[in-house]
């Protein structure tokens, strides 16, 4: 499937076929299947690297659809992969076919770097959405790093961001609540959906419950239970897979769920409070009547 999808994108959009600078109309109208080294920098939120040759360095696109492989579990490394858009899950597959869910690679995260050591990948990725990624084949990768050594310095701080990443994964899934857990990923997702110019308070989950679950080391259940003891008290706003965050800074601090008869309270106070307006207005209507 990947090998196909390589060769049709090659085969109508050619290099040569490609206009001769970026600012040409015919790049846009050609679905900019392909970026130069000043876009591949501004994707991956790295400076640019000055060069008088950045047009004739060119980086394909591909698009991939919801449900597509992008690379499996010991094909033979040579691309590393740069999302440009939409949303991906990276999972290791053991000999039972169980799922574990590794990360989910978003715009200017850069994935497939777990082929490096053994030349060969060791997880798969899948598409969670429409993607359009940027292919640096890792020679290229290494020459321009021989020739732009800032380029390379930049591409090990990425790959350094994204280690970083994984490491806070790691801690927070020894350190934490269930309920914390799923409260530093919200908070994590709407950062990283608001680095990426759209909205940090109002975002649709790309991942299912048990996709988020196999992330967090946590159960469909627990997921979907804690989800909706966030929306009760307050916290955020739920609507199938639309996630509204109504209060960031107690989801950051969040180590525990109160018990289910404090959250009670809670949530009969809250509805006590959106009531009493009308009670008053009732009440103001009952002196009313009695003056008359």
């Amino acid at each position: 499937m990947f090998s196909t999808q390589m060769s049709e994108t090659r085969s109508d959009s050619s290099p040569s076929a490609l206009p001769s600078s970026p600012l040409d109309a015919g790049w846009q109208r050609q679905g900019k299947l392909w970026s130069n080294l000043k876009e591949l920098c501004e994707v991956l939120r790295i400076p640019a690297v000055p060069s008088v040759a950045d047009e004739e360095l060119l980086f394909q696109h591909v698009q991939f659809k919801t449900g597509q492989r992008i690379h499996t579990i010991g094909q033979p490394f040579d691309t590393l992969y740069i999302v440009h858009s939409g949303f991906l899950k990276t999972v290791l597959i053991d000999e039972f076919g169980n799922e574990q869910v590794l990360s989910f690679p978003m715009k200017g995260d850069l994935f497939g770097v777990d082929g490096i050591h053994t030349r060969r990948y060791a997880s798969e990725a899948v598409a969670l959405s429409n993607c359009d990624l940027i292919l640096l084949p890792f020679k290229k990768f290494t020459a321009l790093g021989r020739s732009h050594v800032e380029l390379e310095h930049a591409m090990y701080s990425v790959m350094s961001r994204e280690l970083v990443r994984e490491q806070a994964m790691v801690s927070m899934l020894g350190a934490l609540s269930a309920e914390a857990r799923v409260a530093r990923f919200l908070v994590s997702l709407a950062d990283r959906f608001g680095e990426m110019g759209y909205s940090n308070k109002l975002f649709n989950l790309r991942m299912t419950r048990h996709e988020i679950g196999s992330y967090l080391g946590l159960t469909l259940e627990t997921v979907s239970r804690t989800l909706s003891a966030f929306n009760e008290i307050g916290l955020i706003t739920v609507d199938q897979r639309s996630i509204g965050i109504r209060d960031a800074d107690a989801l950051k601090t969040l180590r525990r769920l109160p018990p289910s008869s404090s959250r009670a309270k809670q949530i009969a106070a809250k509805k006590a409070k959106q009531c009493t307006p009308k009670l008053q207005t009732n009440t103001s209507e009952w002196d009313q009547l009695e003056a008359v």
